[in-house]
């Protein structure tokens, strides 16, 4: 066979099927009869009459779901009531850990959710697989650590009581997660009404809250049509509304509400703008394309539905744009090779039919690529419309399909105009490799998220909400919190920690301890040891690090630093909660070497848990380290980032020996720095066991290190370490005036408090956090 042969069969070779096995999901169904009630106040409820739930990608029926009535709503509004009141009694940890138990869930049954969501909605398996179900176990995680921080960050704000969530079929498990996460951390109790095209995810996610133990009446979950969404905005008892969906629905949700006190936040439609200057890269502006307009066959209420390409390069980029739907397969949802699925259901289809034919009478020229459709189901092609004008019915009405019109423009002020010639404000992109026009006309367009050479880009960090009548409120971040939050008057508060129900036992202190560098423990290079008495007689034995043991640790760390630094919030977080889950696990262990020194068995229970809750609070805080813009006078946008310091030293205090060690510690890494630890003097039993801890915990190796021996033959060494970027010490003040002197080498950054103020671990974090990061400003001057 010739190459040329090869070549040929190479261009022509179409993808062959890969289709996702539906067994597991079709099981989940049949386990359930294939029919469901309510799930409300912790039971489920079989509901008065029911509709079924079609497959969009086969016209087929998966189950019959309940239809909510009135009578319902007043259940689950009494349930939630009941639940609201343990609920807050729980405190942010016990919360937050519920919330994290919930990600865990969903990540174990990532699968399963991830094909119900394909089969119930007629998404793609790969959009669902790799996008969906990881940004739902993302949002639960985000917010058990804004569930933890409710009390410092948010110190003048209270819950706003029950709420109750409607939310679209576009993105079933997404939208749930946006609404249920924040409402839960506020410390709300929640009634959610599902789509009724789309309600099986919610209903196995109602299972998972029944599985990680949610308080009875926390989550409720409604399924029906818009009746049911009507009663529970009309309910009295429901103290606010969240709403997903239509701008006209929306508007009936601000009249119905108006004067009743309710709080109310609206995520509606969009129209929105996809600019492509002639200096942006084409082919990246193509594959842009692909996942603003085609990504959930366009059925995003903020999809790049509005293409703007400036004239001169608007027909290359239509040529190019062709040839990439060209490419796009439209078919079975499961199938893993598959770009586009199916149209939730027949009405959607006809609606998105008609708008396209009434774009083509008034003048748009239309091109779909050929497409071969599985029989049965509602599929519709990946369509380009040109030539389109600004005011035609297109360019104005939300289609909410794979539908892109395209229009021109010539200068960047045209550009703007356009952009801005709608009653929406949900989104918008701007490609160009000139960031003088893009921060530019960012700051022009009128619409709540603006993506720069990017588009659809979300996160559980990002606030997401639209101007005009896309809506009022945000969803995620600190921004979506305040919409489950009502301010009040500063009052004093106090709280107390959660108890968590553990056997204490004396552990054997009969073991050689060692140091630990490098991601493993290693015995002391001076080969000598220290004797601590114990409380039961008899010695335990300390390793007594050196100078080459501090310079083994340092270059850990400084190997360790750079890729820890450059690491998400997120993955820092994770790594952080494993510890957590493990430090709870191994608490018996824990305790005893706290007990070992002299704590009664009390105390030692009461300083585990806090520094249980203190590895939690930091895993909370590693995700929402963030800058902020000023307002500068002149024409710039100049935003702060808190970055690492890089290696740190710490020495701790003899009080509060494990409590100030981790809470130090995980204060230090979650920031992304780099550690040397030097526990306590008169306990360091407890750095023992958290080595064991930590090596289990998937903390990268040099990231945490720990020496023990002398302050005054290791202070000297870490201080005046030119490794060392700063230092932390919380012993006396002796121990801190000689670090502040030694440190003067290479002007570390230090923070010692001179033997006072001994309780700082239950300090408010802020101050903590900020001393463990620098900041950097940054300016970059626009303007077109």
């Amino acid at each position: 066979m010739s190459m040329s042969q090869v070549g040929e069969i190479l261009d022509s070779m179409d993808y062959g099927p890969a289709p996702e096995a539906a067994a597991l999901a079709e099981a989940w169904l049949s386990q359930h009869d294939r029919k469901f009630g309510h799930y409300i106040g912790g039971n489920w409820v079989a509901g008065d009459s029911h509709f079924a739930t079609v497959s969009p990608s086969t016209g087929k029926d998966l189950a019959q779901i309940s239809q909510g009535s009135a009578a319902n709503v007043d259940a689950a509004v009494q349930a939630a009531r009941v639940g609201l009141q343990a609920w807050r009694k729980l405190g942010p940890g016990g919360r937050s850990r519920v919330l994290y138990a919930l990600a865990r869930q969903i990540q174990k049954h990532s699968r399963l959710f991830a094909v119900l969501e394909s089969m119930d909605n007629g998404k793609p398996i790969r959009e669902t697989r790799d996008i969906d179900i990881p940004l739902v176990a993302r949002h639960f995680y985000h917010h058990a650590g804004w569930a933890r921080m409710l009390p410092t960050e948010f110190p003048e704000y209270e819950a706003v009581g029950v709420c109750g969530q409607i939310i679209p079929w576009n993105f079933p498990l997404l939208m749930l997660s946006w609404k249920i996460a924040p409402a839960l951390a506020a410390g709300n109790t929640v009634i959610l009404k599902p789509a009724e095209f789309t309600s099986l995810s919610a209903l196995l996610f109602a299972q998972i809250c029944d599985q990680v133990g949610v308080p009875a009446g926390v989550v409720n979950i409604l399924t029906g049509d818009g009746e049911t969404g009507k009663a529970i905005v009309a309910h009295p008892g429901i103290d606010k509304i969240a709403f997903t969906g239509s701008t006209e629905v929306g508007r009936i949700l601000r009249r119905v509400t108006a004067g009743t006190g309710k709080k109310l936040s609206l995520e509606l439609g969009g129209k929105s703008p996809f600019v492509v200057f002639e200096d942006a890269d084409l082919d990246s502006a193509v594959e842009g394309l692909v996942d603003a307009i085609w990504f959930n066959q366009g059925q995003v209420c903020c999809a790049g539905s509005r293409l703007l390409v400036q004239a001169s390069v608007a027909e290359k980029l239509y040529q190019k744009l062709r040839l990439r739907m060209d490419k796009l397969r439209v078919g079975n949802p499961l199938d893993k090779a598959v770009d586009l699925g199916a149209i939730v259901d027949a009405t959607q289809l006809e609606r998105i039919t008609e708008l396209v034919g009434v774009g083509v009478k008034e003048g748009a020229k239309i091109y779909q690529p050929k497409c071969k459709f599985p029989e049965g189901g509602w599929f519709y092609p990946p369509t380009l419309l040109t030539e389109v004008e600004p005011s035609s019915t297109v360019a104005q009405i939300e289609i909410f399909g794979p539908v892109l019109v395209a229009m021109t423009f010539r200068t960047p002020e045209e550009a703007v105009a356009l952009a801005n010639n709608t009653v929406y404000g949900l989104a918008s992109s701007v490609w160009t490799q000139n960031l003088d026009i893009a921060h530019d006309i960012a700051a022009k367009i009128k619409a709540g998220t603006v993506w720069v050479n990017c588009t659809n880009q979300f996160d559980a960090n990002a606030g997401f909400g639209g101007y005009r009548e896309s809506g009022f409120g945000r969803e995620s971040g600190r921004e979506g919190m305040f919409e489950y939050l009502r301010w009040q008057a500063p009052i004093a508060k106090s709280g107390t920690l959660n108890e968590v129900k553990a056997k204490a036992g004396a552990a054997s202190l009969d073991r050689t301890h060692k140091l630990f560098i490098g991601g493993k423990q290693v015995r002391p290079d001076s080969g000598y040891s220290l004797e601590l008495a114990v409380t039961e007689g008899g010695f335990a034995e300390v390793p007594r690090g050196n100078r080459k043991d501090i310079r083994n640790a340092v270059e850990s760390a400084s190997s360790a630093s750079p890729s820890w630094a450059g690491s998400t919030g997120y993955l820092r977080s994770q790594i952080l909660y494993y510890l957590a889950e493990n430090m709870e696990a191994g608490r018996t262990a824990l305790e005893a070497a706290l007990i070992a020194r002299g704590a009664s068995k009390p105390a030692a229970k009461a300083e585990v848990n806090e520094s249980i809750d203190a590895a939690l609070l930091y895993a909370a805080w590693a995700d929402k380290i963030e800058g902020t813009v000023h307002q500068v006078p002149m024409r710039a946008l100049t935003y702060t980032r808190p970055e690492t310091i890089g290696v740190m030293g710490l020495v701790c205090a003899d009080e509060a020996p494990l409590l100030g060690f981790v809470a130090a510690c995980a204060a230090l890494i979650c920031a992304g720095n780099a550690v040397v630890a030097v526990p306590s003097r008169h306990n360091p039993l407890p750095a023992f066991e958290l080595m064991r801890i930590i090596e289990a915990s998937d903390v990268p190796a040099g990231v945490w290190n720990i020496v023990t021996g002398q302050l005054d033959e290791l202070i000297p060494d870490l201080a005046g370490h030119q490794g060392v970027d700063g230092l932390w010490c919380f012993a006396g003040a002796d121990v801190c005036q000689q670090v502040e002197e030694v440190s003067v080498s290479n002007l570390k950054q230090t923070w010692t408090l001179g033997g006072k103020c001994l309780d700082w671990p239950r300090a408010t974090p802020a101050e903590v956090i900020r001393r463990a990061t620098q900041v950097k400003n940054v300016w970059v001057p626009y303007g077109s």
